[in-house]
């Protein structure tokens, strides 16, 4: 089944239907669904498709000119080829002219970094050769530091040659849904919060099968395809593996300032940045800033942006033991399943602030929002007897206008409990410790089970209360 992706056709519809030669990169993490994009798009057309492997540069001359010639010439297909100018020219002189046809390398990375040469002779050929060929091409790549650095940077010996490129992101919560349609809105935002919206996780969930039946049966049983897939998608991208994985299990235990990450794993700072940085160059891991005073250093937080790695290091190490002698079903039911509503608390908060920002945008609160993120900092308390003290302070969803300064902020639970009063008071007393650059107009509460009769008696206008059915209409 393929669902959304409605944005991305559209641009490689729109460089296939120009006059003559175009060119298209695709890039994003691993699972996300790119080859899957590529082949919807490429239905009932003229394609060149060729995947590279980790098999070096002549293998993959070999393999690549068989299907060049499988496609523009099946007679040659047993002919062999000692470069990729002699395969690039068969292109040339082979594709018609009469219709367009699609040159698609995926993978590109596995073939690129082994040949430097490839590159730059494609170079020449779109210079020189395919101007004005009715050809379009498609290069596409799971690593993301080689495609910035080495496709699309300046740097790139195709640089300025692309007319368009897309980072394929995981879905949204709401297309996530599209995968689970009978779901309830609860059930759809927790499939969402252990999937992070991953193509591929959202595609193994089976649509007739209950919430709980799918998550036990692809992370808690030994060949769930979501059991070892961390450790996986860890091995393919960094060496130093050990590292890697205890970096992660202090970010996803809650741990987000540097020196404090480095003296859980003992080890210098520096050596944790670099692999942070790495970690969120695949996608990972985020750097956060408080929305109100981003270029404060001091208020910086890295978490984990992939909730399937969040939902995995939180659950899955501990239960190794049991999943592996069978009984993962009965530990996911005592022990997991009474855990998913704390679990859920970030990932609704994202949840909302994606939401805050699209309503925003169409100007639901009143003011054109530009950005969405969270703030954070300390409060002065003053208990019943006069008693002042400090204790930390947050808030979960604010968003802002640039354009007239003023902003909303809300609080989400995803709880069986009520939202009450005290939320909202909470709420408003913290408004007044954003930045004074920003007037709050707006109060926004989210809830998974609705708002006690408090909020009907009172009244009060600037409030927009919204549930979890709301999130999806």
């Amino acid at each position: 089944m393929f669902v959304g992706r409605e944005r991305e056709l559209k641009a490689l519809k729109d460089v296939y239907d120009k006059k003559d030669f175009g060119m298209t990169i695709i890039y994003g993490r691993r699972r996300v669904g790119k080859s899957t994009l590529i082949k919807e798009f490429i239905k009932g057309k003229n394609v060149i498709f060729y995947t590279a492997t980790k098999v070096g540069a002549e293998r993959n001359l070999e393999l690549f000119s068989k299907q060049v010639l499988d496609v523009l010439d099946p007679a040659m297909s047993s002919a062999t080829f000692s470069s990729i100018e002699s395969v690039f020219d068969i292109i040339t002189n082979k594709t018609p002219d009469d219709h367009k046809t699609i040159l698609v390398i995926d993978e590109l990375p596995y073939w690129a970094e082994k040949d430097e040469a490839l590159l730059s002779v494609l170079q020449k050929y779109i210079d020189t050769q395919w101007p004005h060929k009715n050809m379009m091409i498609i290069l596409c790549g799971s690593a993301l530091s080689f495609m910035e650095k080495e496709v699309l940077s300046k740097k790139s010996p195709i640089f300025g040659r692309r007319d368009s490129q897309i980072k394929l992101e995981a879905f949204n919560y709401r297309d996530s849904a599209l995968f689970v349609p009978e779901y309830s809105a609860e059930e759809k935002a927790i499939c969402y919060g252990v999937t992070g919206g991953v193509a591929k996780y959202l595609s193994l969930f089976d649509a007739g099968k209950s919430l709980d039946e799918n998550i036990i049966r692809l992370f808690f049983n030994v060949d769930g395809y979501l059991f070892d897939e961390t450790r996986n998608l860890l091995i393919q991208e960094f060496s130093d593996v050990t590292l890697v994985n205890n970096i992660i299990e202090q970010v996803a235990s809650g741990e987000n300032a540097l020196n404090n990450i480095a003296s859980k794993v003992h080890e210098k700072d520096t050596t944790v940045l670099y692999s942070l940085e790495k970690l969120i160059a695949v996608g990972l891991v985020e750097k956060k800033n408080c929305i109100t005073e981003e270029k404060n250093k001091k208020k910086t937080q890295y978490v984990l942006k992939d909730h399937m790695f969040k939902f995995w290091y939180q659950f899955i190490p501990k239960a190794i033991s049991v999943i592996e002698m069978g009984q993962g079903d009965s530990y996911y039911k005592k022990v997991v399943k009474p855990q998913i509503h704390s679990y859920m608390g970030s990932v609704f908060e994202e949840m909302c602030r994606y939401y805050t920002l699209e309503k925003g945008i169409q100007g639901a609160y009143g003011s054109f929002l530009t950005q969405t993120g969270t703030w954070w900092g300390v409060e002065q308390i003053i208990d019943d007897e006069g008693r002042k003290y400090t204790q930390s302070a947050d808030i979960d969803v604010v968003g802002i206008s640039s354009v007239d300064k003023t902003a909303v902020i809300g609080e989400c639970k995803f709880k069986n409990e009520k939202i009450d009063k005290e939320i909202y008071e909470t709420l408003l007393r913290r408004s007044k410790l954003l930045s004074g650059n920003y007037h709050v107009i707006c109060f926004l509460l989210f809830s998974l089970n609705g708002f006690t009769k408090w909020f009907e008696k009172e009244n009060i206008q600037n409030i927009v209360k919204i549930t979890v059915e709301d999130l999806y209409l």
